[in-house]
């Protein structure tokens, strides 16, 4: 898509200069500064307080204690806190506009400078995450530099911060904006025209993920606002969108996003800020919003979206994503798709009642705070209105709302990004509250991305809505995959034998779900080689009472066999990340069959 037209458009002499360039107000334009309210002003202020406390350390040490004993927050969390005060420190002064903040930017700049690397622990090297030893880099080489997700946001964030304070900062030493050029030259624009060999940039490796679009969104934010040569910065942004088209190349046509709703940010709204950029940065001159599959991966957060705060969490995701609604609404505008723009300004207006400096509330991405800060949307923003069914064909991800009753089931493969063995598991909501849940997402360690990944209890088969032959569970990779997938507004049926290891002796497990008026009916089919239990999960959000065939658990009721024997197990939610999600318990409802050749089994889902 992209190089196709830039095969036929001279990307340089569309983009406007540099210095026309204006994403957002630059500080000097105070009467939009002045306009933000008193309570976001407040809050700003507020903000770049704390940079005044000064700026935590980042040790060797703690950089080691990732291949050491695969922590990664013993890192990031001064690395992020010194970008989150920095940025606050920036805005802060933005307000204030008198020299109370300069001192803080000017350490917190200067920190960042004489960071080593600006690469996290956990990403240093050139291989994809997950796919070397963690021992192999324990510490970064300073006379190679990588590129990873934050090394380039935190570019852009720097280049952010020079637009709106560069005449202050040239005032006190024009060598702090000229150390923080350089810095982001050597780091980062330097590398990325000179190497094709990061896995990301697809040129290695076909198998890109959010990586691509975040990384290039920031470089190319980063190449806006500071690259004064104007061929060279037309040819930065033109290398950029080559290597987006290949992230295209792995998104489905339907736009369903394999890593979850939660990755959206990173992924559908990462292409979004690609594209914003080039359109502001040409004046709307170079378009892509117009394409049918930009369109579609725009819509996916809607069609993701179950009610309120939750949406379809499936991978590693959070029931409770922190999506960004302002991107959301942006893109809804841009692809003329309201219901689109109604969520995201539901969302933004949602965060912004308790977040009214927008501050980050994941990773410091300083553009997207600045967009929000200065986003004009609609404060009559009605909640979101949603189709009967959704579906996602190519992602294989289906959705039904009845009755009050929302079903979701999944079928896809097992080597997806971000994946968890969960071919053919379902979630079930009523009146827009889990009830049949997936356990979603947990912090993430060495071992989230490493070999053991299958070990952790959120990512196993074992515990999500499917059943088990025996003790054998779904197993990991591609190959473990659906078959026969069909799905319309009434259900689903799937062939999901394909998900079992051969020595399960699985020929056949057929696994349909319906929407009759009076809930959800579920039907599992298997013929095996050898007679053998199956066990059927159901991870529930309420301690379930079990009696005379029936599971009562919060506002529905599961009618099974009664010759099934039922057990139940309470899960303590003990991480912190899956407790903000899912805060107590979580219960593992299995009931068990007796072994035999082939097994039917149908349940009922109703109000209880």
């Amino acid at each position: 898509m992209f190089a196709e037209y830039l095969n036929q458009h001279d990307l340089t002499e569309l983009l406007v200069p540099r210095e026309g360039y204006r994403p957002f107000p630059r500080r000097q334009a105070r009467e939009q500064w002045e306009s933000l309210s008193k309570e976001r002003r407040e809050a700003l202020l507020a903000w770049g307080e704390e940079a005044k406390a000064g700026y935590p350390m980042l040790t060797a040490t703690q950089f080691l204690a990732f291949s050491r004993c695969g922590s990664r927050a013993a890192y990031e969390a001064p690395y992020f806190e010194r970008r989150h005060k920095l940025i606050g420190a920036a805005l802060a002064e933005c307000v204030a506009d008198d020299g109370t903040y300069l001192d803080a930017v000017i350490d917190g700049l200067w920190c960042i400078c004489e960071e080593t690397t600006w690469v996290i622990s956990a990403h240093n090297g050139s291989d994809h995450p997950g796919a070397k030893p963690m021992n192999k880099r324990p510490l970064p080489d300073v006379t190679n530099p990588y590129i990873d997700l934050f090394a380039a946001q935190t570019a852009a964030a720097l280049a952010d911060i020079l637009y709106l304070l560069a005449d202050k900062l040239d005032a006190i030493s024009p060598l702090i904006v000229r150390r923080v050029r350089g810095e982001i030259e050597r780091r980062i624009l330097h590398p990325f025209v000179t190497h094709d060999d990061f896995w990301w940039m697809g040129m290695t490796r076909h198998d890109v993920c959010n990586w691509t679009p975040w990384i290039l969104s920031n470089v190319i934010d980063t190449t806006l606002l500071l690259e004064d040569d104007r061929i060279r910065r037309g040819e930065i942004v033109d290398r950029a969108l080559r290597m987006l088209d290949r992230y295209l190349a792995v998104m489905p046509q339907d736009g369903g996003c394999d890593e979850g709703a939660g990755y959206f940010n990173m992924a559908g709204a990462s292409l979004l800020d690609c594209l914003e950029s080039v359109y502001l940065a040409t004046c709307g001159k170079v378009s892509f919003y117009h394409e049918p599959h930009i369109r579609a991966i725009g819509a996916f957060p809607l069609k993701a979206h179950v009610n309120g705060a939750y949406f379809l969490n499936f991978a590693d995701c959070d029931v409770k994503p922190m999506l960004d609604g302002e991107r959301i609404h942006r893109f809804g505008l841009r692809t003329g798709n309201d219901a689109l723009a109604a969520l995201g300004a539901w969302l933004h207006h949602r965060e912004m009642a308790v977040n009214p400096s927008a501050r980050p509330l994941d990773t410091p991405q300083m553009h997207r705070t600045l967009h929000k800060l200065f986003a004009a949307i609609p404060a009559e923003a009605e909640a979101p209105k949603h189709e009967a069914f959704e579906a996602l064909p190519d992602l294989q991800v289906f959705a039904w709302r009845r009755n009050g009753l929302f079903l979701a089931i999944k079928g896809g493969h097992n080597g997806e990004n971000h994946n968890h063995n969960d071919v053919g598991s379902f979630v079930v909501y009523a009146d827009g509250e889990p009830q049949i849940v997936d356990m979603g997402n947990r912090t993430y360690t060495a071992v989230t991305f490493g070999p053991d990944r299958y070990t952790l209890d959120n990512t196993r088969a074992r515990n999500h809505n499917l059943p088990l032959i025996g003790e054998t569970e779904q197993c990991a990779g591609r190959a473990f995959c659906t078959r026969n997938v069909c799905a319309d507004e009434n259900g689903a049926r799937m062939e999901i034998a394909g998900a079992y290891p051969p020595e399960a002796g699985v020929r056949s497990l057929v696994r349909s779900a319906a929407v009759p008026e009076q809930g959800v009916r579920l039907t599992d089919e298997a013929a095996l080689e050898t007679a053998q239990e199956m066990i059927w999960v159901f991870m529930l959000r309420s301690r379930p009472d079990i009696a005379d065939g029936q599971a009562r658990f919060g506002r529905l009721a599961l009618a099974f066999d009664p010759a099934l024997e039922a057990k139940v197990e309470e899960m303590p939610v003990t991480d912190a990340r899956m407790a903000r999600n899912f805060p107590g318990s979580l219960w593992r409802l299995t009931l068990r069959a007796p072994a035999a050749i082939t097994h039917k089994q149908t349940f009922l889902i109703t109000r209880s």
